[in-house]
């Protein structure tokens, strides 16, 4: 086992269960926001989180600007972790970018998923007429990063909103913004660069390990028209729509995120929805 790649990404595992399940966060984000829902998973699960290099506690002088220019960079990291741990036919649980980064690395070592679980993922935030809407003008996209370099804070204060959605709860958006400002800048400008100016869009049709969709209402960052071109190009997936709404469900509405987890894996020959509650 290679104790340094643990340590590197923050990796953090339960020892119940035969099967592995790894939780991914978003961007801006660390292992913390999958509190409400990983724990539900540890009796029937051997529960994986993990930090990216740059978040949560992880050491910046891990953090390699070429390596991490753009998304397979992340992906190198998460079959770090797989191979570190041997893990084979683990269940993938990616929240936005995450989702993208995840499927990236079941293209590179599809022995390792057995089942992607996908909340909010989307290919492509730029809108690409007449045969693709992200949901994003090129021009606001870089617009959204020129302000990341000029005003950092100011970034914050407009992205974490717009992200969290469910304004009668502020607490989730004050959580999101101080997420956001544990990064340092640098770091953040790089992330939010390979983030929103990716293009994955081709590398759907590689993908070989059956996916769930988790489509939330009201979500600006990655609308209904992304989940429904994800699942017209991904195949061996299966598109749910939420009744939670905006981008990160599993803060907003961790219940109904658990329950529709468990429901697509039991269908698919995992433990029963009523275990590890």
């Amino acid at each position: 086992m290679n104790a340094a790649i643990l340590v590197r990404n923050q990796v953090n595992m339960t020892d119940r269960g035969t099967q592995s399940i790894l939780f991914a966060p978003g961007f801006g984000c660390d292992q913390s926001m999958w509190r409400y829902v990983a724990p539900a998973f540890e009796d029937t699960y051997r529960v994986v989180r993990f930090d990216y290099v740059g978040a949560g506690q992880t050491d910046r002088y891990d953090y390699d600007p070429q390596r991490y220019a753009d998304l397979d960079g992340y992906a190198l990291d998460v079959l770090d972790i797989c191979r570190t741990l041997d893990l084979q036919g683990a269940v993938f649980v990616g929240h936005s970018v995450g989702a993208m980064i995840g499927l990236l690395a079941s293209i590179r070592e599809p022995e390792r998923f057995s089942r992607l679980i996908l909340l909010g993922p989307s290919p492509c935030y730029r809108n690409d007429p007449p045969s693709y809407a992200g949901g994003f003008e090129l021009e606001d996209l870089e617009g959204l990063i020129e302000l990341m370099e000029r005003n950092f804070t100011g970034w914050v204060d407009f992205l974490a909103p717009a992200v969290m959605q469910n304004p009668e709860r502020p607490e989730l958006t004050e959580e999101l913004r101080t997420s956001f400002c544990s990064m340092e800048p640098d770091i953040a400008r790089r992330f939010a660069r390979a983030t929103f100016l990716a293009d994955n869009r081709s590398d759907l049709p590689k993908v070989t390990v059956p996916s769930l969709i988790l489509q939330c209402s009201g979500d600006v960052i990655a609308p209904l028209e992304v989940g429904q071109y994800v699942h017209r190009h991904l195949p061996g997936s299966t598109l749910e729509l939420m009744e939670a709404t905006g981008h990160c469900p599993h803060l907003s509405h961790p219940e109904e995120t658990i329950r529709r987890i468990r429901e697509y894996l039991a269908a698919a020959g995992g433990p029963p929805p009523e275990d590890g509650r």
